[in-house]
Formats: C-alpha cells, structure tokens, sequence
C-alpha cells in the first residue's frame, strides 16, 4: 500500500525523524492560509499523488511569496500531473502540501528496502541526493553504500555512524545524523513497510538533519495489525478495477496490453506475462487469485478484466496445488455463461484434479481454447489476438 508524501511524514514525526513543518491543502483559499500560517518568506508547493518524479512533471514549486504560491497551486491543483511514472494521461492532483523552505548545504539519499535473498532489511546511503538511486546504482555503484541490518540488534550506533560519514554528513552533525537514522529504521520496522526512502535527506544551514521529502510504502499483508496506516488509504489514487479486484480479495494490476491474464500465484503470474511477451504480444494486466479462490473470486477477475476493453484475448493459466483445477473450471464455466464474452479465452489448467477440470471444459458447451502447458498457451493466445 502506498502513502501520500504528507502521510509519510506524519508517521516518520510520530517516530522522532524530523521533517519540514507542512499544511496540506484542498483548496487555492486553503493556500493563502498555510502560507500564512508557515510565514517566512519562501515555501515549496508540492503536489501530492502516488507516483514518483513530480518534480520533472512541474508537480514541485519553490516560491517566494504569497502571489506565487497562489499561482504555482492554480497551475498544479485539480490538473492531471504528468509523469514518468503516471504514463501519458497523467494523475488529477487533487491535495497539496504547502511547505516551509530549509537552507539546504548539502543533499543525501537515505533508504530502506527489504531484501528478500539476505532476508533483512538494508539501508543504502549516497551523498548523491535527489537523484533517482538506480541511476546512482548503474553510473557511480562506488558512491552508494549498502548496510544489512541485524533484526536482532536493529541499527547500531557504529553502523549508523559509518552510514551518514560515508554520505558526507558533516563530523558535528553526526550524532544527530545517527538518531535519524535509527528513528528512521524504527518507523519502518514498526510499520511493517516494504520501503522508507527520504530523498533527499538535507544537512541545513540552522545544523538540522531532515527529510526533505519522504516515500514509503507499506506490506499489505500486514495492515491488519495496522489500522493507523490502512486509514491513510487513497481511492482516488487507484484504478476503480483494482479497487473493485481488492475488494473480492484478488492481486490486481492494470497494464498497457491487450491479453489478460488469470493465473493463480504470483510468481507463475509472472512468469505468464514474460511468456505473453516473449510470444511478441503484452498482457493487459497482472491477476493472481490466489491459492484458495472460490467460484465468486473466479467470476470476480473475469468481470474486472474484460471491463479493459482493449483486452482481446484471455489466458487462464492455472496450477493446481492448493486451488483445485475443477473448483476454477466450475468457476470459469459459470463466469463465462454470466458474463457471456465473445473474447476468446485460452485455458491450460494442470495439477490436482485436473482431468476433472478439463472434464468440466469439454462438457460445458462453451467455446474454449484448451493448452497443455505453458509455451502451448502462450502461442495460442497470440494467435487468437493475431486472428
């Protein structure tokens, strides 16, 4: 689950990190009352969507009074932002933080990420802030530095310490660096995030250490035991499909090409499209009903996949281990009579009942394309969106 910039910034603040002071605005009137209400004499206007990159969209605005805060808000406020993480129609901005400017001297990247084949949580730190780190990573792989943490012992001083030296934080302003840091890796441990990236972390010229902008996102999976964060929820920000997939308890998301995709398994979802794409076609979409998905469930992702009416075709590509292959052909045959769709639909189904699955296929009277395995499908599929 995403979090909107403000958001991730409130609970950093409720785990000691410091941020700017900020109001978030809904209106250009509420505008002119958080410049007021800041003072000063420089703010930055910043739109508030879920993608990354505002700044190179115009999403981002330094400004020095109150006439131009005005300005920058009515150019940003209610207008589609385009990005390059938002495609070619852009995110309708629909919030705005209004912030205090900082003197910043110096820019530093800071982020936490899970990585999945040491099985801890890393910290990566470069002194190449407000950069994106991938580019860091592939031109400059010297200049970021990398720290896997304990779970036991958390982020020690000393490995703190090593972190914010090697960004170039001053030797004064060290100790307050390693309480960032700390603070910083508590919120994300504690929050059950998947990422924490303060991009850029700023050393100012009052001898402050803050997050100057801050992205986090957190494991779906564990917002149950989260209800401060699932609060922080945006619907405007989602797809009405992908809402209405999450809703029936499916893995939904919305792509650019013309074949859906109903896979159990993420990974097999996966490997799905790379086989859709290596045929020389794209999937519309990413859908994983999960190891235990009944009839409903089934009928559910039928219905939000072919409401994309650039899907041609559809490839069901089932393994049964948990999820049985007759309980999805019950499924499929009645998505498909309710639905009653002229889209072709290629079906390979293999594993636990499989022969009673395609039993079910063949006896149900509807226009079906069988496969026997993966590479079979994939040909089959494009083949039927190529006519």
């Amino acid at each position: 689950m995403k979090v909107h910039e403000f958001q991730a910034k409130e609970i950093l603040r409720n785990c000691a990190v410091e941020t700017p002071r900020g109001v978030v605005c809904h209106s250009l009137d509420e505008v002119e009352s958080a410049v007021t209400e800041l003072g000063g004499n420089i703010w930055v206007v910043k739109a508030q969507i879920h993608a990354g990159g505002r700044g190179k969209g115009g999403g981002v605005r330094v400004v020095h009074s109150e006439a131009d805060a005005l300005s920058a808000a009515k150019d940003i406020l209610h207008q589609p932002l385009v990005t390059p993480q938002t495609g070619p129609e852009g995110q309708i901005v629909r919030k705005l933080l209004i912030e205090e400017g900082v003197g910043i001297l110096s820019e530093i990247y800071a982020g936490l990420v899970v990585d999945r084949a040491e099985q801890r949580v890393v910290l990566m730190m470069s002194p190449q802030g407000g950069m994106e780190i991938e580019e860091v990573a592939a031109a400059t792989p010297e200049k970021l530095l990398k720290i896997h943490i304990d779970p036991d012992t958390g982020l020690t001083d000393d490995d703190a310490r090593r972190a914010a030296s090697f960004a170039g934080i001053p030797d004064a302003l060290l100790d307050k660096a390693v309480g960032f840091l700390q603070a910083l890796y508590q919120a994300f441990w504690d929050n059950d995030a998947s990422l924490a990236e303060i991009n850029p972390l700023v050393v100012t010229d009052q001898g402050d250490v803050i997050a100057l902008d801050a992205k986090m996102t957190f494991d779906d999976s564990a917002l149950y035991r989260h209800p401060h964060i699932t609060k922080y929820r945006d619907l405007d920000e989602e797809s009405a499909a992908e809402i209405e997939a999450s809703e029936a308890g499916l893995s939904y998301i919305s792509l650019d090409g013309n074949i859906g995709c109903l896979v159990n398994g993420a990974g097999l979802a996966m490997a799905t499209m790379d086989i859709i794409k290596l045929y020389g076609e794209e999937p519309a979409n990413f859908l994983d009903v999960g190891g235990g998905a009944t009839t409903e469930q089934v009928i559910a992702a039928f219905t939000v996949m072919l409401k994309n009416k650039q899907v041609q075709a559809v490839l069901v590509n089932i393994f049964g281990g948990i999820m049985r292959c007759d309980v999805i052909a019950e499924g499929l045959v009645t998505a498909l009579r309710q639905i009653g769709t002229e889209v072709p639909v290629i079906v390979r189904l293999e594993g636990t009942n499989v022969e009673r699955g395609r039993t079910i296929l063949q006896e149900s009277g509807l226009t079906l394309i069988t496969a026997g395995t993966m590479d079979d499908a994939a040909r089959k599929v494009v083949q039927a969106v190529r006519g």
